[in-house]
């Protein structure tokens, strides 16, 4: 959840939290429903549509806007760990080469739709980034066309037209939370089978991509004894003015001015990052933007808005002469940033865009194909000149090494019990490379389950007698489901046992000179032998002479045929390999988890009578 004004442009994005409140939070809860509904009827009221939209604009953020600070106030305090969101940045000289590689690493994979008269094209980025601000510096990529194999170049269009009889490219309607998939539609002609393969192919994307580059980055590291003071770093300061136990207030500036190669860029240069006493990152549940002074002259400006009958230029020029006037003046910049857990160390970094370079870029990418499974005999290569590293293979791997008290903590145990004729509990872990390595020969063993009423100081009493069918466990997915109609008492507590499944891994590093049969280095590839390493069993990973974790762009598991068995699996890397890492499964073990939970109470009202 992060929001940031001014609010005229609308610049919120919230994730919904789901969190108790306290009383007072209650009150504040039910005092903001009364201001919604009290905004709503005043924007009832308001006829002319134009001043009306601007005040649902206005407004409707200043309430969003307090509805997250709510929220964020309200979270449970729980610990959730993150990455170090600079990672990446550190693995290349400068700000430039992240932003070469970034360019450079783009390439174009053609997907096939579900649709026969659809095909997909989905840009691949060497970078995958999960942190809020996703690239770190200020970019724009727009696609233009797209060439067919005979030449045809087909204009992209920001919406699919229903109307339009010719081939289209247009953002993909499949994959709405990646908005750089594209779909080329074939027209459809009633009457006529489809066969898409006998359509003009695409074969190459253009479009182009700007990136702003800071001239550097300086981090500030922060503790409780740094709290009102302000430190500095040339033209770069920040003041630490409060450091809660799960959120920090920081105010920071830059004398110098912005870059001229920036233009009218919008540049958040606040990267704010926090440890807690074990040293790892917390992630961030969201952060507030502005100062209170700030909310102020907007709920001021929304006033003078609402007093009018109708929107002027006059209006509009005072308005925006008004906020230029107040932006002028704010010579530091604030942010409330929210961790999940409690903070002990802060790392608050500043990039520095007084100095900056601008890198705009024509592409023109080929369109490649690369299917999980093929037939082809022969390697299709894949070798882009960037070097990306895998900065979350090392905790990743770390679950190789998962012992039986590690799985068993890592259990969370959740209930269902809308429906009470299958009231559900569930034993879920987190997910780690272990499971990658489970394969499919389990053996479950016994999982006992008895249930049991409880007694009258609510603790667990005698056990109920069941017919087979009143409850089944699913020892596989980790469930049990109960039909409550089925049992002659109610039952308040559950005690039995679930089986986990544990994988014995053996880690062996290797020379890429010295690879034994059945692996073979070609370039930015690594070739398996899937006889002798057999998929279930066996996973690999590269580094370079740097010694960090490359970057896996894809693989591909080529077959005899359609039906057949998989001869041999190609894995294409971010770089050249001169380290193998190999992991393989020797020994699968079931570790029972044991456990006594006491049941949600369900509406027995919902049951069929």
């Amino acid at each position: 959840m992060d929001v940031r004004l001014p609010l005229t442009s609308a610049g919120v994005c919230l994730a919904v939290l789901l969190s108790a409140c306290s009383p007072s939070e209650e009150k504040r809860q039910v005092s903001l429903e009364e201001k919604t509904a009290q905004f709503e009827k005043s924007l009832d009221a308001i006829e002319d549509p134009k001043l009306k939209n601007a005040v649902a604009e206005l407004g409707g953020s200043l309430l969003l806007l307090e509805r997250a600070q709510l929220k964020l106030d309200s979270k449970p305090l729980e610990t959730e760990y993150g990455e170090d969101v600079l990672a990446v940045l550190k693995h290349y000289p400068t700000p430039q080469a992240l932003v070469d590689t970034y360019i450079n690493g783009l390439f174009v994979l053609l997907r096939d739709s579900s649709s026969d008269y659809l095909t997909d094209l989905q840009p691949v980025f060497p970078f995958n980034f999960s942190i809020p601000a996703a690239f770190l510096f200020p970019h724009g990529l727009e696609w233009q066309s797209v060439t067919l194999s005979n030449k045809r170049v087909i204009a992209f269009q920001p919406e699919w037209s229903e109307t339009d009889p010719g081939i289209q490219l247009s953002p993909s309607s499949s994959n709405l939370t990646d908005p750089d998939d594209l779909t080329v539609a074939y027209p459809f002609i009633d009457g006529l089978d489809a066969d898409i393969k006998s359509q003009p192919q695409p074969v190459s994307l253009q479009g182009t991509v700007e990136v702003i580059a800071p001239g550097r980055l300086y981090s500030f590291d922060l503790t409780k004894k740094d709290v009102g003071q302000t430190r500095t770093n040339d033209n770069l300061s920040v003041t630490l003015i409060k450091l809660g136990t799960n959120y920090a207030e920081v105010e920071f500036s830059n004398s110098a001015p912005q870059a001229a190669e920036t233009g009218e860029a919008q540049l958040n240069p606040l990267i704010v990052q926090a440890r807690d006493a074990t040293g790892q990152f917390l992630s961030r549940s969201g952060s507030i933007n502005e100062t209170a002074a700030q909310i102020v002259f907007y709920q001021q400006q929304l006033a003078k808005m609402q007093q009018q009958k109708a929107w002027s230029e006059v209006l509009e020029k005072q308005l925006d002469d008004e906020q230029r006037n107040f932006e002028k003046q704010q010579s530091h910049r604030y942010a409330k940033v929210y961790f999940n857990g409690p903070i002990e160390t802060l790392e608050v970094s500043l990039l520095d865009f007084s100095t900056a370079t601008v890198t705009s870029k024509e592409l023109n990418l080929p369109v490649r194909r690369f299917d999980r499974i093929t037939t082809e005999k022969t390697i299709q290569p894949l070798n882009l000149p960037v070097v990306v590293y895998d900065d979350q293979a090392p905790s990743w791997l770390r679950g190789a090494a998962l012992t039986e008290d590690q799985l068993k903590k890592g259990v969370n145990i959740s209930q269902s019990v809308e429906d009470p004729s299958a009231a559900r509990i569930e034993f879920n872990h987190l997910r780690s490379f272990n499971d990658e390595l489970l394969g499919t020969s389990f053996n479950p063993g016994e999982s006992p389950v008895t249930f049991f009423t409880e007694d009258s100081r609510g603790k667990r009493d005698e056990p109920i007698e069941l017919p087979p069918e009143a409850y089944e466990v699913d020892p596989l997915r980790g469930s049990i489901t109960y039909d409550l109609n089925l049992f002659p008492e109610t039952p308040a507590y559950v005690v039995g046992s679930i089986p986990l499944f544990l994988a014995t891994v053996d880690k062996k590093t290797l020379d890429a000179h010295q690879l034994p049969k059945g692996l073979e280095l070609k370039g930015n590839t690594l070739v398996v032998d899937l006889k002798l390493f057999p998929e279930q069993d066996w996973r690999f990973f590269a580094k370079d002479d740097s010694g960090h974790y490359l970057k896996e762009i894809l693989a591909v598991n080529h077959v005899a045929s359609t039906e057949g068995p998989a001869l041999f699996a190609v894995h294409y890397f971010y770089g050249q390999p001169t380290r193998l890492e190999t992991y393989q499964r020797t020994d699968l073990a079931t570790v029972p988890y044991g456990f006594e939970v006491r049941l949600d109470k369900a509406d027995l009202t919902k049951l069929p009578q």
